[in-house]
Order: C-alpha cells, then structure tokens, then sequence
C-alpha cells in the first residue's frame, strides 16, 4: 500500500510539471504578439531618430497596410482618413516653421477632405518638403505628393491619378453616362451622382492646379490638373518615376536606405496562408571573380 502512494505521489508531481509547462507555453504563446510588436515599435522609434538626425528633419510617415482581422479573419484595407489628417496637422504644427519635412507615403489613397487637409498644411510649410514614395502612394496619396517641394521615388514605385469616385463609381464614367444617353432614359439616382460627380471634378481639378502653380507655368499646372483629375486614365493606372518626371513633377531618384530600411518595420500583418515570395532578407552584392593565374 506504501509503494502505491509514493507512485500515485510520483504521477500527482509529474502531471503538476507538465501542467506548469502548458501554463508557461501558453503565457510565452499569448505574449509573444505583444513583445513583437513593442520590439518593432521601438526599432521604428530608434530608425525615425536616426533619419531626422542625418537630415535634420521632422519625419511623419503614413502608411497603410492591410490588416487581418484575428476573429473573422476578412481583410480591411486601410486608406487616407480624418485621423490621419488631424495626426499629420498635429505633427506639422508642432515643428518649427523652418524644419524640413521628410513624409514617407506608402498609400492606396482615401478620402478627398483628408488628403486635401494634409496637402495644403504641406504647402503651407516653410521649410523644404519631401515626399518619399517607395512603394505606391496612390489617388489621394498622390495629391498629397503634389504638394512636396521635391517627390522621392524608386524606379518602379507608382503614382495614380486624382479623378473623384463615388462610391465604387469614376465620377468621370458617371458624367459620360448623363452626357452619351438620352435623358429620358437615365434614373434620378443617377442624374444626382453625376451632378455631385461634376462638381467633384471641378473641386479636385482646381485644388490640383493649385498645388502644381508653384512647379510650374498657370497653363502647364491647369492641364496637368485636368490630365489628373478628369478621368484620362483608369483609377489605378500606374504613374512610374519616369512618366511623372517628364510631366513636369520635381521628381528625384535617389531614395535613401534609410527609408527603404524603415519600410522593413511595417510588414504586412501576417495572414493563414503564406505568401507567393519567399527570399533571403539579406544585400546580396555580385561576388568579385577570382583572378586566374597562367603561373
């Protein structure tokens, strides 16, 4: 009876043991996203100070990723917004007048009334303005650019264009409905949205104008403006470096790796399945070829 006591006490002390490792893996398992985050958190933190001390700047990034939702797991783009805007004025009116801006823009767009806030406190700047673009920073996110003194692009990073959409509706494709059918035939829904479409063209057109006067001659800005603004192009049509540059944008190439660099702390929140790229995260530089000696 002696004997089975000590072992029903050994197998009570095991089971405690391997209950204390579920209890601590769970703990480390639950923390791990929180520790993670305040790692990355911190490494932007110390990345921004560096950049701002090398350029003796004020850097204000905003950048939009898609984020998962954990619970229903269904995808929720993120886009240009009142909060954005109210944090970006904030960042700008508590910097001297003289500091220049670094913006780091990587963005699908949003809303016309956000982006037009921080474009005009852009332009309002005293101090140089630099956009960095080394992603995409499109439709709002490009009028923001259009406010910059000077706009930092990759060779392959996009720009797009700045025609209003209502809704899921071009506001362009809207008035060509109105202007194409007889009128008869066209519901009163319809006719709304193409009158809020045509005021919202001539809104974006002549904003656009106005930020692109200080880059260039009235009637080039005015017809680059429309260019933009009236729906010459899809949405998402993409304005590489190159194309931007000759339209007349104060367009650089040299993006800093600095930048690149801090791109690296904001990666896409990772989803159930992976991703179709897979590479080392590492320079990867030609390898000098071995001198052949005839000796």
């Amino acid at each position: 009876m002696a004997f089975c006591r000590m072992a029903d006490g050994k197998e009570d002390k095991v089971h405690g043991h391997i209950m204390q490792l579920f209890w601590l893996f769970f703990i480390i398992s639950a923390l791990q996203p929180v520790l993670q985050r305040r790692y990355l958190e911190a490494m932007r933190t110390r990345k921004i100070a560096n950049i701002e001390k090398k350029r003796g700047s004020r850097v204000i990034l905003l950048i939009h990723r898609q984020e998962t939702m954990n619970l229903l797991g269904f995808p929720l783009m993120r886009y240009i917004d009142v909060n954005d805007s109210e944090e970006v004025l904030r960042a700008i009116q508590m910097t001297d007048d003289e500091v220049p801006l670094d913006i780091v823009l990587h963005t699908p767009g949003g809303l016309v009334l956000a982006a037009t806030q921080i474009a005009r406190a852009i332009q309002g700047h005293k101090g140089k303005v630099t956009v960095f673009v080394p992603h995409y920073a499109m439709s709002g996110g490009t009028l923001i650019t259009l406010a910059a003194d000077e706009i930092v692009m990759c060779q392959h990073s996009l720009l797009g264009p700045v025609d209003p959409q209502l809704g899921q509706l071009p506001a362009a494709s809207l008035l060509k409905v109105v202007e194409e059918k007889p009128i008869a035939e066209i519901d009163d829904q319809t006719l709304i949205m193409a009158d809020v479409g045509r005021k919202a063209i001539a809104q974006i057109e002549a904003f656009a104008k106005r930020l692109l006067s200080d880059k260039m001659d009235e009637n080039r800005a005015a017809a680059l403006a429309a260019k933009l603004a009236t729906g010459t192009w899809t949405h998402d049509y993409p304005i590489f470096a190159e194309e931007a540059r000759d339209m007349g944008l104060p367009v650089g190439p040299d993006m800093p790796k600095e930048i690149l660099e801090l791109m690296t702390l904001y990666p896409q929140p990772v989803r159930r399945q992976a991703g179709g790229v897979e590479y080392l995260p590492a320079p990867r530089q030609r390898e000098a070829r071995r001198a052949i000696s005839t000796r």
